[in-house]
Parts: structure tokens; sequence; C-alpha cells
């Protein structure tokens, strides 16, 4: 009871406390959500990884720029791109062109690697505007091409030197990009093969195919003659192995031939060391046979010889008549004597 009472002295006669506070709040909140949904009212925007985010108010561009993340801006007044600052591929399709023959030929699609930096994001978009990359990139991978084509063949542009197109490309666009716009980096170009009239399509098809069978002889010759060389090794290879397996057995064979040689001629020395040895002995031993022979020639052993001689050759006789001979024993040894002196 007594909480009513004071709150009737505070608000006498009924009235309500003052919404002043809580109306602007609500306008804020009303401009916020028509901000949200509006798309050229933008408020709170978000600058995605690998950009960062440019502003124009009232049309000037301005130089501060804006890391990835939320950011907030100014409805009606600023402008807002993200650019993208990391490597990106730019497809340029359908490029036509005439080669210096006259055949019209079509490139459905050249593939550019490219990239800005982000230091150079403010001059870029101040001197070219957003879409930089139509000006640097896809007009002028088509006046290059055109260039390209026009001063060559189409046997060069189709087969001779189509391998060189992507470094051409990419060094004419570089160059460009280097004097007027720095901030454009070209890292590649990949270019396709071009389209050409069915009728030419197929007489480079049957070159090609004749090129190819050529290729193929030309490998299966080569093939061929380093077999023949790889068998000529494995002969020679071969032939030296068993010639040194001869020189080896040879010189095996004269090592034994030498070694029986030394062995005869060391036996030959010891027969004739031998032999002479014996021949010595023999040749002194009959010396002193001879010197004891010289000795023995004395009278009495001459005698004693003749007796034995006598006694063994005794004969007996028998008959009426006998020799009437007698020889005396010392008689014949007085005449041996006699003659041994002479």
């Amino acid at each position: 009871m007594e909480r009513d009472q004071q709150q009737r002295q505070r608000n006498p006669a009924g009235q309500q406390p003052s919404g002043g506070g809580g109306g602007l709040l609500f306008v804020i909140l009303f401009i916020l959500a028509v901000g949200i949904a509006s798309s050229s009212l933008v408020v709170v925007h978000q600058v995605p990884e690998g950009h960062v985010g440019a502003y124009w108010r009232g049309g000037a561009l301005l130089k501060d720029l804006a890391d990835p993340g939320f950011h907030l801006m100014l409805p009606l007044i600023t402008k807002y791109e993200p650019i993208q600052v990391t490597i990106q591929t730019d497809q340029v399709r359908n490029i036509p062109c005439g080669t210096k023959g006259g055949v019209m030929i079509t490139f459905d699609k050249i593939e550019v690697v490219n990239r800005l930096r982000k230091d150079y994001v403010y001059d870029t978009l101040l001197e070219y505007g957003v879409h930089y990359d139509k000006t640097w990139i896809y007009d002028k991978i088509h006046h290059e091409i055109n260039q390209f084509c026009s001063s060559h063949t189409l046997q060069q542009v189709y087969i001779d030197m189509f391998d060189l197109i992507d470094e051409q490309m990419k060094d004419a666009i570089q160059k460009g990009c280097s004097e007027y716009a720095p901030g454009i980096e070209i890292i590649g170009v990949r270019v396709t093969k071009p389209n050409i009239p069915a009728s030419i399509r197929r007489n480079f098809e049957q070159m090609e195919e004749e090129r190819t069978k050529a290729l193929i002889a030309i490998e299966r010759q080569k093939v061929a003659e380093k077999e023949a060389e790889t068998e000529k090794k494995i002969a020679l290879s071969q032939a030296e192995k068993n010639a040194l397996v001869s020189q080896i057995l040879m010189e095996q064979k004269l090592m034994e031939k030498d070694s029986i040689r030394r062995q005869e001629a060391i036996e030959n020395e010891m027969f004739v060391a031998r032999d002479k040895a014996q021949t010595d002995a023999n040749f002194y031993r009959v010396m002193k046979e001879a010197e004891a022979n010289k000795l023995k020639l004395t009278p009495e052993f001459l005698e004693l010889k003749f007796i034995e001689s006598i006694s063994n050759n005794t004969k007996i006789f028998f008959g009426n008549k006998v020799p009437s001979m007698v020889l005396d024993q010392r008689l014949l040894g007085s005449f041996l004597m006699d003659k041994s002196e002479k």
C-alpha cells in the first residue's frame, strides 16, 4: 500500500514515463536494418582472405586499404570492392587470328596466371580501375596472339613454334605490364592447341603419322644398332676373356716346361757329377790297382803265380809214350825274371 501511494505521488494524474531514449534506439536499429537489407546501403562488410578492401568515396579512390576481416563504412557515400592480391588464373577464350598465309584459326582458351602486388593496388586501380585485368591481360592476349599469328605460317603456329608461344606470350605481357602497370606480375601462360580447318588438320595428321612412322623406323634402327653394338662388345669381351685365359694357360705351361727343364738340368748335373765321381773313383781304383800290381810283380810273386797256374793246369797222360820234355820250374822262373829285367 505504501509503495502504491509513493508511485502515485511521483506520477500524478496517471502520467506514463517518458519514452524518448527508447525511440532513439529504435531509430538506430531501424537504420542498421535498412542498411544491411539494402544492396546499396552496406554498413558492415567483410573483406575475404587473399583480398584487400578498396573504397571510393564520392567517386574518388581512397588510399586506405582494408585487410581481411569485418569493417564498417558509411552507407550511400562510400563504395567498396574486394581486390584479390593472391595468385589467380584468368582464362581468355575464343581468340581468332589469321596466319601469315591467310588461314583463320581460333584458340579456344589461353590461361594467364598472374598476381597483383598489394603495394601497387592503389596505383593500379587509380590508373585502370577494378577491371585492370581486362586491359592488361584479356585485351593484351588478343593483341599478342594476333601479332604472333600474322608474322608466322600455319606450319609454324600449329607445329614448329607452338611450344614457344607460352614463353613469348608471357614475356610480351610482362613487358607491357612492367612498363605501364608494374604491380601486375605475370607468372605463367598456358596456350591450348588452336582449332584449324578440318581439311588442313587432316593433312597435318597425315604428316604427323608419317613422321611418327619415320621416328619409329629410326628408333628401331637405333635399337638394332645398339643391340649389334652390345653383341659386338659382348663378343669382344668374350674374345678378350678367352685370350686372357689362353695367355694364362700358356704362361702356366711355359712355367711348367721351365720347371721341368730346370729339374732335368739339375738331374743332368747330378748325373754328370755322379758319373764323374764314379769315373774318378774307377780311375783312382785302376791306378791304385796298377800301382798295387806293379808292387806285386816281384820274382817270388811271379813264381807263385806260375806254380799256381801249373797246378791249376796239371794234366795227366796215359799211354805208351809220354812227353820227354820236363821243364824245371826254377829255370822258367829265371827266364821270366830275365824278361822282366829287360
